[in-house]
């Protein structure tokens, strides 16, 4: 994404967020432009009737790796290096970088995203309510 994409896509999320009404254009503008942003990193063709859907799930992802790290991979280098997503594995800094994850296909990759994210959730809102889990 440019620097103009990026502008104008926070532009269009302060008009979201101030609940201001926003014409069919905008909606559709905002959506792809989200979705340009979201699947950076992903080098691999995602499904085309869940693209959206996945390509949010991989932005998230990143979003949590940075905040709640990973058991095999130093905070300071992901969040320096960046998350890449590639067809058999996930990968710090770029597909010959540092593995997190390795996986058989990206089918695989991606319920492990999506479990991740939820799994993410759960400590968030368990920490949020100050819940127990046993």
């Amino acid at each position: 994404m440019n620097k103009k994409q990026i502008n104008r896509l926070k532009e269009l999320d302060l008009k979201a967020e101030s609940c201001k009404p926003s014409t069919t254009e905008e909606i559709n503008e905002r959506n792809e432009l989200e979705f340009l942003r979201n699947k950076q990193n992903i080098n691999f063709r995602l499904p085309t009737d869940e693209k959206y859907y996945y390509a949010w799930q991989c932005y998230i992802f990143e979003e949590n790796i940075k905040k709640f790290g990973h058991y095999n991979t130093p905070m300071d280098e992901i969040k320096t290096k960046g998350v890449s997503f590639n067809k058999h594995s996930i990968n710090i800094g770029g597909q010959y970088g540092r593995d997190i994850k390795r996986f058989d296909d990206k089918k695989e990759l991606l319920g492990f995203v999506v479990g991740f994210n939820e799994m993410c959730q759960i400590i968030s809102y368990n920490k949020r309510t100050n819940t127990k889990v046993s």
